[in-house]
């Protein structure tokens, strides 16, 4: 059941229907199993168990923002993944916050920290610590330069098939941050965890576990303000905004970038404030307002391209290439199409604009190294922009491309969205022959495709 460090006995469980209380996390263990053995959801007070109150590391969004209690908040966290990663343990501890309740929280990002501390603690009690610092430069650098290749492994395979080794880094790091630094290490270290806990928010994001991923991105903004890092929570509110436009919350995205631009209005390079446009433009596409829409996407465009080498980029936008800046803005159009009701009009302004995206990153994806889930997600884009056009030819040709794609990349969102345009295509037309073959191609390899190594389903 994914929780191999705990054991019971006969005597024990006499215990507990004798009415003893089991200690957390064995209420929802047993909740998990019982939901299984009737195929119902059996809760834990149905159990005759207590609700145990849960620590803010498993509940809310509503964090304080101090750098010792944003290490505990991350280290309990990362541990409880590892320990119950299962969806139906961690997973269902969590709820998915939006509205009033997620943006207010986030606001406080901006609020200055005390004077006189570092890494969210005086320099007083820093010298009061009585854990020496063990890190090295050398170290620290090969900690950072590990980020780098967790980012290559998660585009190259999907988010399924290394989460558990970011979350394990992740857990490190914290074990790192209760230890005594100079102010420089100890930001650099909190930046490193901020990367980190991001990271793994868009990878379990990309598999579906969206409370998972929402309390991950909190954690990362909670960690990039003790660094100092401006852009880099900037970014990370980015990441939030694609999950709340993904859940369907437009208004709860727009807020967050609009957050996320103010914070960072000084300090984001070019590419940043690209990026961040581009976010914005996907607000503006899921509700429905065009002109605002277009706005943006020109901003984005006019931003992009005042990009240089030697803007000091750093790598956790290098993602935002032209072929993602033309998916974004792609995206954007086909949504508008969409919300107005399936508009030829807008599916007409996506399709260039889809093909070119399409065709960059399918030279990417030639190369070592190549988004190869941008590359299929922007060909189901591709093919969801035929259907709306009423080219269900084109639309099979495409997403039959995706099909070897799908089976190599460990993503739901992948999986998902190619369902759905399989499912759309086939309902719309499924008389056409390019569409039955490409159900029945559909059928067979989207049975037989890997799942994404966590035990996952659709939110």
């Amino acid at each position: 059941m994914g929780a191999h460090h705990i054991s019971t006995d006969t005597s024990r469980v006499r215990r507990w229907l004798d009415g003893e209380q089991p200690r957390e996390p064995i209420p929802q263990i047993l909740s998990e199993l019982f939901s299984e053995r009737f195929g119902c959801v059996v809760g834990i007070e149905d159990l005759g168990l207590r609700t145990a109150h849960r620590s803010p590391s498993v509940s809310g969004v509503d964090l304080p923002w101090a750098g010792p209690e944003t290490v505990t908040l991350i280290g309990e966290f990362s541990r409880s993944d590892l320990m119950l990663a299962r969806r139906g343990f961690l997973g269902t501890s969590l709820a998915l916050s939006a509205g009033p309740a997620l943006i207010e929280p986030m606001q406080r990002w901006l609020v200055p920290s005390p004077s006189g501390r570092a890494g969210g603690r005086t320099q007083q009690e820093a010298g009061r610590s009585r854990r020496v610092s063990r890190l090295s430069g050398p170290e620290l650098e090969l900690l950072e330069s590990t980020i780098v290749m967790f980012r290559k492994w998660d585009a190259q395979c999907g988010g399924g098939l290394r989460r558990k080794a970011v979350v394990g880094q992740l857990h490190e790091v914290t074990d790192l941050l209760q230890e005594s630094h100079p102010e420089p290490v100890s930001r650099r270290l909190f930046k490193v965890a901020g990367e980190l806990a991001e990271l793994a928010g868009w990878m379990s994001y990309d598999i579906g576990l969206q409370p998972t991923a929402q309390k991950y991105f909190v954690l990362a903004l909670h960690a990039a303000k003790e660094s100092g890092d401006r852009p880099l929570g900037s970014y990370i509110l980015s990441s939030m905004s694609r999950q709340m436009i993904h859940v369907g919350r437009p208004e709860d995205a727009l807020e967050l970038i609009h957050l996320a631009q103010y914070g960072s209005r000084e300090s984001a390079t070019p590419r940043t404030q690209a990026m961040l446009y581009a976010m914005e433009a996907r607000a503006y596409a899921n509700m429905g307002q065009p002109s605002k829409c277009h706005r943006a996407v020109k901003m984005a465009e006019d931003a992009f391209a005042e990009c240089a080498p030697g803007d000091g980029d750093p790598d956790w936008i290098r993602f935002f290439s032209e072929a993602e800046l033309n998916a974004e803005n792609a995206h954007s159009y086909r949504d508008l199409a969409y919300v107005a009701g399936r508009s030829p009009t807008y599916a007409k302004l996506a399709d260039p604009v889809m093909h070119r995206a399409v065709e960059l990153f399918g030279q990417e994806a030639d190369q070592e190294g190549g988004h190869q889930r941008s590359y299929a997600l922007n060909l189901i884009g591709l093919a969801t922009v035929h259907l709306l056009q009423k080219e269900p030819e084109q639309c099979a040709a495409v997403a039959e491309k995706v099909l070897p794609l799908a089976r190599r990349v460990r993503s739901e969102r992948v999986g998902n969205r190619l369902r759905k345009t399989v499912d759309t295509a086939v309902r719309d037309y499924g008389t056409v022959p390019e569409v039955i073959r490409l159900g029945e191609l559909a059928a067979d390899h989207l049975r037989d495709s890997p799942d994404t190594g966590e035990s996952v389903r659709a939110v």
